[in-house]
């Protein structure tokens, strides 16, 4: 209610009521977060589930910055397991900016890994745009470069199920 008095005050050019002015700043930051799709409140099991089986899930798989080689390597292997996975590199982008873009492309899921020391050692899931968010730690990582036999390729095909 608060919010939709500050939007018609701001969109018919008139003062700011007074009963909202100690809250303008952070009424504002709201209102710049709403889009066509958050207007309506929506619980989040409608806003998880509002377009299964109509549009697949995107995923963008990024690593802390300045990667090794190997979280490099392990981050591929990552785009594989998910079908429509993107990988980008991360460069000086921060975690707000990353979000962002995701936002602005429909990514539905963002996962970044982390190292210690050229080891995988963390990977942060995050459901876009309200979460939520899982940290996991990860312990002796095998990529598939370290195996004694060599796997065949993976198919980057999409599934048909």
């Amino acid at each position: 209610d608060r919010k939709r008095k500050l939007k018609d005050a701001i969109s018919e050019g008139k003062a700011i009521p007074t009963e909202l002015r100690g809250e303008e700043r952070n009424l504002r930051k709201k209102l710049d977060l709403t889009d066509s799709r958050t207007e309506v409140a929506k619980t989040h099991v409608d806003d998880e589930y509002a377009f299964a089986g109509i549009k697949d899930p995107r995923v963008l798989v990024t690593t802390s910055r300045d990667p090794s080689t190997r979280l490099i390597a392990f981050a591929k292997e990552l785009k594989l397991l998910f079908p429509t996975a993107q990988r980008v590199n991360r460069g000086a982008y921060i975690i707000k900016d990353l979000v962002h873009l995701c936002r602005t492309n429909e990514i539905t899921d963002l996962v970044i890994v982390h190292e210690h020391r050229g080891e995988p050692d963390g990977m942060i899931i995050s459901h876009l745009p309200y979460g939520p968010t899982a940290y996991f730690g990860l312990n002796d990582v095998v990529l598939r470069h370290d195996l004694p036999e060599k796997p065949d390729n993976m198919s980057e095909v999409a599934p048909h199920l």
